[in-house]
């Protein structure tokens, strides 16, 4: 729905002004004081003569001269007071205070000027400037001066036929905040604020009056609009989630602001407004991080992230900056991603007064060698692990690649974390890994097999792995996909109508993966919390509602965007799981639990990881399968080796190749 213009556009004249610069705007403000200011001091006189000569007419020393000293004297003393430097949209109770005090300062001088010239003979001059006419002066200037500022602001915000009305529900602090930022820009004009508290109904914040909650769809009715714009910012998400939840069946197009923490650490602006966050639809709070285990094996430490331009290593970049370490090293294969978090981390370091030595190291770690010299030359203390291949069906399709980088950057990288005595090595592991149907989750298993057995021959590094299911935002999450689907108009894609995952945004993952390090004895799994998982397809549904738009199913042909199930990838699963069997223990975090489970000898991992390299440098992906199924015995593939046909089918390539570990699934259906 077109937003409801409530006044006509600005006029030509008006976009010119607003096209000056400041300076020129300045000028502009400063000779319509130095015209007018003068005939309101003729004004004063005149209404203290109750006399109106011609104005043609020549004007008298008694009155030319107080007129032009009007002028000498207030124009100073405004520009002194800053009054033309002010902001006219943005004017508000200081610079009122401003006009007052100006305006009594000039009638001041002006009075003293008089009784100057009073006292020096000059009376036949300055006789007219009584202390009467100067009293009439002031209150005419001030109510020019005034009026003339709020005469000009009202212009500047009066709204285009292009303004969008909105609601805003909330009538706190949030609300207060909004309403004021909104009615100084000329994109938005707020026509109501809804409050659930009885005490803010039917007060009126900035002309806005509040109404009750349960008046919304009569407000959106009568003042046209489906735009609502949630303003509490420091609602926790369950509450947060609990408003959405009634706003999902009006249709309305939700946005919100920013949360109470990024406004306070200056990170966003009350009306920098978003669409609404995945997080709030979780409705899960996040839970605190425990100090001590926060910067535990970090504060005055040498840590290095691996996979640091991805979706999770860039978060842990930022969180184990913040907690001070020595020295931070960044290790990932992509230039951009590294380019993109190196950007991002300079001025969070200048921006907090951070002395943290930032180390950017462009590589990939299976380059034992290369990882080995990195750890020794910087000397490493704390790993996280955080580089892998995590899309499934790319995966699926690319097996060699992804045990390169899966597994054997684990391996490499663990191995030179040994050799150099690094203290503790996280892998940042996936609820994927737990009884696999596919290469992703095999692959990350297998990763979590070789850090078990390295740990049998590790006296000092602690080894150990977090698991975790989907995090929201992520490269390739399907919140994001969804939101652009959206976008586009639809339809919005979704695999199967009975998938659910768990879901936990990146901050919070990245927080417990920190805090589990911490923990670690040696060989731990530990596996968050994430709650209850999320149906996708409600998930997909609640996006669109609080878009403003409908779904268009059997139910209602007449809807905006349709959800279409495309049926689920190769080697997909309906539910991921977190643990392998039931072993389960707490630790000292309430979102973190320790699980046990089954592990290889090193001597097996060793035979296995041999068989693996040489099946690899063949390009052997059947034999590689074999392997992984042998390594993992969990790992339960959807379709077997004999059902897949090989398009390279020449003889076996030496060195690993991309383009050679290509799949053709069409074998299942008799090609």
């Amino acid at each position: 729905m077109s937003p409801v213009p409530s006044h006509n556009p600005p006029q030509p004249w008006l976009g010119r002004l607003l096209g000056l610069s400041r300076g020129a705007k300045r000028l502009v403000m400063l000779a319509a004081d130095a015209i007018c200011i003068p005939l309101v001091m003729y004004l004063a006189f005149m209404l203290k003569r109750d006399s109106w000569p011609s104005l043609l007419g020549p004007l008298s020393g008694s009155v030319a001269l107080p007129m032009l000293a009007a002028v000498l004297v207030s124009v100073p003393i405004f520009a002194r007071l800053g009054l033309y430097r002010a902001v006219i949209r943005f004017m508000g109770l200081r610079a009122a205070l401003t006009v007052v005090a100006g305006v009594g300062l000039a009638v001041g001088v002006l009075g003293l000027l008089a009784l100057a010239a009073r006292m020096a003979g000059a009376a036949s001059v300055t006789g007219a400037a009584t202390a009467s006419t100067l009293i009439i002066y002031g209150s005419l200037l001030l109510t020019y001066v005034g009026a003339s500022r709020m005469l000009l602001r009202w212009l500047l915000l009066t709204r285009s036929a292009a303004a969008a009305r909105v609601i805003i529900f909330g009538g706190g602090q949030g609300g207060t905040e909004l309403t004021a930022a909104l009615l100084a820009t000329r994109e938005f004009e707020p026509v109501a604020l809804v409050d659930d508290n009885p005490a803010l109904h039917g007060s009126v914040i900035a002309g806005i009056r509040v109404y009750p909650a349960e008046r919304l769809p009569e407000l959106m009715e009568d003042f046209g609009t489906r735009r609502v714009l949630l303003a509490m910012p420091a609602l926790s998400r369950r509450a947060r989630r609990e408003v959405l939840a009634r706003l999902e069946p009006l249709g309305t197009h939700v946005q919100t602001v920013p949360a109470i923490g990024d406004l306070l650490s200056g990170a966003a602006r009350v009306d920098e407004l978003r669409e609404i966050d995945a997080a709030d639809l979780l409705g899960r709070d996040a839970v605190p991080p425990n100090p001590a285990l926060f910067a535990a094996c970090i504060r005055g430490k040498n840590v290095l992230v691996t996979g640091a331009g991805g979706s999770i290593g860039s978060e842990l970049c930022r969180q184990i900056l913040r907690q001070g370490p020595a020295r931070l090293v960044l290790l990932e294969m992509s230039e951009f991603a590294l380019y993109a978090i190196e950007r991002e981390l300079r001025p969070l370091l200048a921006h907090e007064g951070l002395a943290i030595e930032l180390v950017s190291m462009l590589g990939n770690a299976h380059h034992r060698y290369r990882v080995r010299e990195i750890l020794e030359t910087f000397a490493i203390e704390t790993v996280y692990h955080a580089a892998a291949y995590k899309h499934v069906p790319i995966v699926e399709e690319n097996i060699i690649e992804g045990l390169h980088n899966n597994v054997f950057s684990t391996w490499h990288t663990a191995e030179a974390a040994l050799e150099c005595g690094v203290e503790t090595f996280v892998l940042v592991s996936t609820d994927k890994a737990v009884n696999p149907t596919n290469v992703m989750g095999a692959t990350k298993r297998f990763a979590e097999v070789v850090l078990q057995g390295m740990q049998q021959r590790s006296s000092r590094t602690r080894f150990c792995m977090v698991r975790f299911g989907n995090v929201l935002e992520s490269s390739g999450s399907v919140v994001p996909l969804f939101r652009e689907q959206i976008r586009r108009g639809g339809p919005v894609t979704v695999t199967h109508p009975e998938v659910i995952r768990y879901f936990m945004t990146i901050p919070e993952a990245a927080q417990l993966v920190i805090q589990a390090g911490a923990m670690a004895n040696g060989g731990d799994v530990f596996v968050l919390d994430m709650g209850k998982p999320v149906r996708i397809a409600d998930l997909a549904r609640r996006m669109i509602q609080l878009a403003g738009l409908t779904v268009r199913d059997q139910l209602n042909a007449d809807g905006d965007i349709e959800i279409a199930y495309t049926g689920l990838r190769p080697a997909e699963k309906l539910f991921e799981e977190l643990l392998i069997g039931k072993n389960v223990t707490g630790t000292e975090h309430p979102m973190i639990l320790r699980a046990v489970e089954h592990a290889l000898s090193w001597d097996a991992v060793q035979r296995l990881l041999d068989e693996l390299a040489v099946a690899m440098r063949r390009f052997d992906c059947a034999a590689a399968r074999h392997v992984m199924e042998r390594a993992v015995a969990e790992y339960q593939p959807e379709y077997g080796i004999q059902d897949l046909v090989w398009v390279r089918r020449k003889q076996p390539v030496v060195a690993a190749s991309a383009e050679s570990n290509v799949i053709d699934l069409r074998s299942r259906q008799g090609s």
